[in-house]
This record gives structure tokens, sequence and C-alpha cells, in this order.
């Protein structure tokens, strides 16, 4: 049975509605929005930077980060969950949880994929098998791994790019979702949906190292450039966790109702939450929180369903996806507005962009 983005949240006992994520790990980078720029047909993909939606509807939107135009759609069977674009913006990694065909003898007990494709052709490079219902994909900065984490599972897959092979499984916390990967490429900071933990793990002995005690419903994670400070969005107490990694100490936030993913601005200085609600009662903003102040700073109107989040590599931008409008909302950092609203495929997901 094809899974939406509703069904990720009602296989948890808390909530009936879904969050997740994108995008995750060592922060994305992409060229910041420009004023007066040629049109997408007269540049070349050679120079062009690119984000992509992950669509639960059974696709993947790429869009010119320039004129925030859809250049192209990778059609899949399935659900799409999660993207990310590799450290050097050559691949994108995607989670599918694959649609079932009845009549075919399919096992309901069907595994799921992580699918590479070409960032400029957008051709198919690897598919791999990996475990039930695949959430994110995160790449290491190293290029070394890409991780899954595999909610029904409890455990992460970790795949070797040489060959796009599972070199290792690592067990988790109950029902792992999103998560981020510290820019030295050591560890792996994963939200346990189904228990109020995040794990961290290893990516040296390959082992979950321990676990940080955060609140109800951690859904994903982001981290400091020096690996200090956590954050975790707690979608059952709308609130945003932060955790100093070397105390343990945990302070929370609050934030906007149904909080799903959080991104960590390049600069450190800003987490920025998108807040999704649920489907019958959907939210639309995203809290803008000082890292050092540990305050909302600002709340800024966006579509509904406010899901993925990630910057530009100045910070001058944020883009958002709003899974129940389809739609993607591009905000100007400086004026904590959304500037523009781009319609991408159905229910947008993660969120990634090109180096």
């Amino acid at each position: 049975m094809r899974k939406t983005a509703i069904v990720w949240l009602s296989l948890l006992a808390m909530l009936a509605f879904v969050l997740g994520g994108c995008t995750n790990s060592p922060q994305d980078k992409a060229e910041p929005k420009k004023n007066g720029q040629p049109a997408a047909s007269e540049q070349t993909q050679e120079t062009n930077k690119f984000y992509f939606t992950a669509n639960e509807g059974g696709s993947i939107s790429k869009v010119d980060a320039e004129t925030n135009k859809v250049v192209g759609t990778i059609e899949v069977d399935g659900a799409v969950h999660n993207v990310q674009v590799s450290p050097d913006g050559a691949i994108l990694g995607a989670t599918l949880v694959p649609a079932m065909h009845h009549g075919h003898d399919q096992s309901m007990d069907m595994k799921g994929m992580a699918l590479f494709y070409d960032t400029k052709t957008n051709k198919l490079i690897k598919k791999v098998e990996v475990g039930h219902h695949p959430a994110h994909i995160v790449f290491t900065e190293n290029g070394k791994y890409a991780l899954v984490t595999n909610n029904e599972d409890n455990n992460v897959s970790v795949i070797d790019l040489a060959n796009y092979s599972v070199i290792a499984t690592i067990p988790t916390g109950k029902g792992p979702h999103g998560f981020r990967i510290s820019d030295d490429s050591q560890y792996a900071y994963v939200a346990n949906m189904g228990e109020d933990s995040v794990s961290v793990l290893n990516l040296t002995t390959m082992k979950e190292e321990k676990k940080f005690t955060v609140g109800s419903t951690p859904v994903t994670t982001g981290i400091t450039s020096d690996g200090k400070t956590l954050v975790v969005t707690l979608n059952a107490e709308n609130a945003l966790t932060i955790v100093d990694v070397t105390s343990g100490k945990v302070e929370k936030v609050p934030v906007g109702q149904g909080p799903a993913q959080v991104y960590v601005s390049p600069d450190d200085a800003f987490a920025y939450v998108a807040n999704q609600g649920t489907k019958e009662t959907p939210s639309h903003s995203v809290s803008k929180i000082n890292l050092k102040t540990k305050q909302v700073v600002a709340t800024i109107e966006t579509g509904n369903g406010a899901h993925g989040v990630v910057t530009s590599p100045d910070g001058k931008y944020v883009f958002v996806t709003n899974m129940f409008d389809n739609t993607v909302s591009v905000i100007d950092q400086e004026q904590n507005k959304a500037i523009q609203t781009v319609q991408v495929g159905k229910m947008p997901n993660g969120i990634s962009i090109m180096p």
C-alpha cells in the first residue's frame, strides 16, 4: 500500500499526521537568489543551481534557485519522503516507499529504497534496497557514506558510496526519522519519533554511542557546525529542544503548532522551525529562533503545512515546503517574510539545495 505523509505519523500512537523531512546533516549550500537574472531558458544546467523537493505524491521537483522556476520533474513509483544533495553537488539521494500493486503477489512487507540521481541529467544512478519505511537520507560531509533511517525497523542503513552497497545497519531507538550528521562526519544525531530520545551514532564504530532524552515525539534534528549545540523539534510539545552536547543540558523553546523540520543557519546564529500542524488544522508558519538567546525572534507566514526547510549558504534565503498547498515558500531572511511562492509536486516533504 502506498503510504502518504499523513500515514507516517499515524504509525505512532500519539499522532495521526506526517512529519519529517528532510534535510539533514552537514549544512546544504546553494547560491542565493539574485535580482535581474536571465530566464531559465537562457541559462545552462552547468551554471545553474537547483533545489529539490521530495513529493509524497510520487515525484521529485527540480527548481532553479535563481529564478525559482520548476525546470524538471522526476516521476517515481511510490512515495518520496526525503531528498538530500551530496556535498559535491553531483548526486541527489532520495528515500522511496514503493507503491504496492495489488494482484501482483507483492508482500505488504516490501522494503524501501534509497535512490541516487545525477543532479545535472536527472538520470537514476543506483537504486539500493534498505529497510522498511525509509524516512530521511543524509550524506556525510566527506562524501564517503549515505545514511538512511528505517522508521519501522528501528535502525539506520549505512551505504558506501564507492559501490552503493549497504555496509552496516545500526540499531537506534524506536521510530527513527529525521537526522543530521556533524560537519566532521563522525556522528549522526537521529530523532526517534516512537520515544523521547535522540540516538547519537558513532560513524567510526558504526554503533549507537549514547542517547539524549529530549521530549515528546522528536521529529528531526539539527547540529551546529562546531558540533556543540543540537536542536530537535518536538511535535507533541510544540517546541524546539536545544541541547548542550557536552553537558547534556536541555532547554525548550515554544514554537508553532506541530513542528516538523528544523534547519540551522550557516552562521549558526538561528534555527528555523517549520510548523506543520495537521491536515485538518494546518499550521502555516516558520519560527526563527536565536540560538544564543534561545528565543523566537520572528514568526514568518508560509503556506499550509510548512514541513521541510533549508537555507542558502549566506543565510539570506529560506526555502520551505508547504505540504497541503503543494508549494514552496521563498523567504527573505532580512525581511522575515515570504517573497515568492513556487508550485511544485503533490505533498512536498523534504527539501535540499545544491552547493
